[in-house]
């Protein structure tokens, strides 16, 4: 079976900045929803017409991925707003963000914690690939038409890159997918 809109592809994938470094490696297969919302628009794209065992490279930059980094999302917040327990690496929702933080910081945002001080805490609230242009080389394991309940869902259950908040990955998940 191609890959085309409105099928599930089982990948694994390697992915890389420009520089060649390994920023993830997927080595067990995930299912993904050609046409929904699991996969980048130019990763939908080059896959589409292959079949299970195809190997496709791409480089994409960061307006096809995850964006330009932005300034603009990079909170100091005082230190004493967040529990002793707090860890660099986390993850919090900005709606869940402790009373007292900057009330410009955009509560739809997910965000890190990328520093610890004794005095503030750093937030930054990009995607950790922002600004990155990524190579990735995808091996298609298999194809399959996709259920009804996944188009309308629009999702095979992941989500590509997707950075879960702090209260569903637990403590130190580095997890990029």
């Amino acid at each position: 079976m191609e890959i085309t809109q409105q099928c599930v592809v089982a990948l694994t994938w390697t992915l890389k900045d420009t520089l060649g470094e390994i920023l993830d490696v997927l080595d067990e297969p995930i299912e993904f929803l050609i046409g929904g919302q699991d996969l980048l628009p130019a990763i939908e794209e080059a896959l589409q017409g292959h079949g299970a065992g195809a190997t496709v490279q791409l480089q994409i930059e960061p307006e096809q991925a995850f964006g330009d980094f932005n300034d603009q999302l990079i909170f100091l917040e005082p230190r004493g707003l967040f529990p002793a327990e707090l860890e660099e690496g986390l993850t919090m929702e900005g709606s869940a963000l402790p009373a007292g933080c900057n009330p410009d910081a955009p509560k739809d945002t997910l965000y890190t914690v990328t520093d610890i001080y004794p005095e503030h805490v750093v937030l930054d609230g990009n995607h950790p690939l922002a600004g990155i242009a990524i190579r990735i080389t995808i091996k298609v394991e298999s194809v399959r038409e996709a259920t009804e309940e996944e188009i309308s869902r629009g999702s095979a259950g992941s989500g590509f890159f997707r950075i879960q908040p702090f209260h569903e990955s637990g403590p130190g998940s580095d997890t990029l997918h």
